[in-house]
């Protein structure tokens, strides 16, 4: 068995403010946000919307470059988001 692709995601959450997270299933994951079930931050923020993933071999990678995109400015987020640039060596995968 190989081994499983983490992303690092990006949500908007309701009021516009956004949060990010590592996950092996995008979907399974903003669903679980959406329903009340994710992150403390996210539960009082609904709904929230996916709007970005970087794919990573691992989950220290993935990690990783969450802690970096964490300590990004907002503006540089946004442009990362709306440019889908690549981050941490990692590819813009989708942007539902």
């Amino acid at each position: 068995m190989g081994r499983q692709a983490w992303s690092l995601y990006a949500l908007r959450c309701a009021g516009g403010t956004l949060y990010a997270g590592v996950t092996t299933d995008l979907a399974r994951r903003v669903a679980e946000h959406n329903a009340g079930r994710g992150a403390r931050y996210t539960a009082g923020r609904r709904p929230v919307m996916l709007v970005a993933a970087w794919r990573f071999p691992d989950r220290g990678a993935a990690q990783r470059a969450e802690a970096r995109f964490r300590r990004l400015s907002r503006a540089q987020k946004l442009a990362l988001i709306a440019q889908r640039l690549p981050f941490e060596g990692a590819v813009f995968c989708c942007d539902e």
